[in-house]
């Protein structure tokens, strides 16, 4: 289990990816440090978002003791495409150096995103992949990231009725992560999924749709589902309190893993998985643009994922059975709402992306 550093970071977004390798040197309105960067983030009922934007704030507080960077410029609140290229311009008119993209659509962006590369902003795609021209992206990969919990499930259960809460439909990262399970559970004919429902990435509307699903498929055998919606299905189910218990799939953050302590309380052999969805990706995504707005040159070969523009971070942690004590020993005495988080250091950034 690989752990980064824990030090807490702030934003913005960042890229440049037809000419990566070579057009990273003199990038951004600002001709040099300090640098400007911002983060444009459209969607705020999320504690992912929160802390994503805390831990961005803190990362970003070391490299203004430094001089290297001044305050972050943030836009962030729920909005829709419409809303997140207002908050792209807002950016691009308040001159930043770099800009962090948390995007809402896959597509839809491209064109403002473009135009801000330009225009010499460094932009990075963050969580996301996206295929605009000139843009870096850096996060998990959230197909792996969903296929890591897919494959477990599939593998446990073999077959069974089964249903899944997804998060938004249409968004990318969602997309990727059900077109992993998809592609899953099609190698398990015996796996039969009886429907599928948007919970919208929030614990309270994926405890309702678990519950409505309980209701309809009261011998249910087993979910999958991601982030926070995995603990109002866990709630539901507990309230429930099926005989036996569908199989579930969890998510990284310290009130589910309270939950599995309880069950595991009343039911030494419960399962579940738990794979972690860090926000701390977007702070080292802020390192990433610290160093290419130096003039530092992404190494041969880092770049990958599904368009040749992705710098892919590692899972953090996995969760299973064989680790849970060690890792719930870590982490019971944080708040319910952390999610299990990994910042690289610079160090580590330097080395693994930068060659050096």
């Amino acid at each position: 289990m690989k752990k980064f550093s824990k030090l807490f970071a702030v934003v913005a977004l960042l890229a440049l990816s037809a000419g990566i390798l070579s057009a990273c040197e003199g990038l951004g309105g600002g001709g040099g440090a300090p640098y400007t960067i911002g983060i444009s983030n459209p969607f705020i009922s999320s504690e992912y978002r929160t802390q994503m934007i805390d831990e961005l704030i803190e990362t970003n507080a070391e490299y203004m003791e430094e001089g290297l960077t001044e305050e972050l410029v943030i836009e962030s609140f729920d909005t829709d495409v419409a809303g997140q290229i207002e908050q792209i311009e807002n950016l691009m008119n308040q001159g930043v150096d770099a800009m962090l993209v948390n995007p809402s659509d896959a597509v839809a962006l491209n064109e403002i995103l473009e135009e801000a590369v330009a225009n010499g902003i460094l932009v990075l795609s963050i969580d996301q992949e996206i295929k605009a021209e000139g843009v870096i992206c850096v996060g998990h990969d959230q197909y792996e990231w969903a296929k890591t919990s897919a494959e477990w499930f599939a593998d446990k259960l073999q077959e069974g009725d089964v249903v899944t809460i997804e998060g938004f439909i249409g968004h990318p990262a969602n997309n990727l992560r059900m077109q992993a399970v998809t592609d899953t559970f099609a190698k398990y004919p015996g796996i039969n999924v009886l429907a599928s429902e948007s919970g919208f990435w929030d614990e309270a509307t994926g405890q309702q749709v678990m519950s409505d699903f309980l209701a309809a498929y009261p011998n249910l055998d087993g979910y999958w589902t991601q982030d926070g919606m995995a603990i109002g299905a866990m709630e539901a189910v507990i309230a429930a309190d099926p005989d036996p218990l569908p199989l579930p799939v969890g998510e990284g953050r310290v009130k589910f893993l309270k939950l599995w302590a309880e069950l595991l309380e009343e039911n030494p052999d419960f399962e579940t998985i738990a794979v972690a969805n860090a926000p701390g990706v977007n702070s080292t995504a802020l390192r990433i643009a610290v160093e290419l707005l130096e003039g530092k040159e992404i190494a041969d070969g880092v770049l990958g994922g599904q368009f040749g523009t992705t710098i892919v971070i590692p899972i953090t942690y996995v969760v299973t059975a064989d680790n849970f004590e060690e890792v719930y020993a870590e982490f019971k005495d944080y708040p319910d709402s952390y999610l299990l988080s990994g910042i690289m250091t610079r160090e580590e950034v330097l080395s693994q992306f930068f060659g050096e």
